[in-house]
């Protein structure tokens, strides 16, 4: 991938996760959201904070994660943070699973945001047992497919500038916004996977 692309992708992960930190962290819950989610998010108050955090650090550890250098070289701290981020994962897919049968939106909402959270979950697991059975290319794949799904965490956001500017009702955009937040981000996936499979065979 490009380092051009590497470096932005790096820089909105770092940038979300911090947004989030300090917005959950240190202000009311469901002060930077849409009225209508406000009060889902009071009344599972456990359940956003945990998808929340246990997200934004799967999101920070995300991107130097596939840094060659770092990879190479600090072998053991990337399996650290390897295990460190995969146990994100699977908190954050599990607590947002839960959370999404109370997404805003309806059951456009709850099915996009519910496969997504499967998908995470079940792609983090892969991940694992590939790395496990020493299957370092099949795990590199895996990595790719689950950080493209982690990444929904900035696409959403974008999205939400993007039917904010456009003058779109939320009520309207945002049930869709479930899905296009990371549906595009696993086809690039799955793109960037075949491309490197292809120069492999070449």
């Amino acid at each position: 991938m490009n380092k051009i692309y590497k470096s932005i992708i790096t820089v909105g992960s770092v940038f979300i996760s911090l947004y989030a930190f300090i917005i959950y962290a240190f202000l009311e819950l469901g002060v930077a959201v849409h009225p209508g989610m406000k009060s889902n998010f009071q009344a599972h108050p456990i359940g956003i904070y945990l998808h929340i955090f246990a997200s934004l650090i799967a999101l920070a550890i995300g991107p130097f994660q596939f840094n060659e250098k770092f990879r190479t070289t600090k072998t053991h701290l990337h399996r650290i943070l390897g295990k460190v981020y995969l146990l994100c994962v699977l908190i954050g897919g599990l607590s947002g699973l839960y959370m999404a049968q109370f997404s805003f939106g309806g059951t456009i909402s709850h099915l996009g945001f519910g496969l997504l959270a499967v998908l995470w979950i079940f792609t983090g697991y892969k991940a694992y047992s590939s790395i496990i059975r020493k299957m370092i290319v099949a795990h590199y794949h895996w990595m790719i497919i689950n950080f493209a799904l982690t990444f929904a965490a900035v696409t959403l956001r974008i999205g939400l500038g993007i039917g904010f500017g456009s003058g779109i009702p939320f009520e309207t955009f945002y049930p869709y916004l479930a899905w296009i937040c990371w549906v595009p981000n696993l086809l690039v996936a799955l793109m960037i996977i075949r491309k490197e499979a292809t120069r492999l065979t070449h």
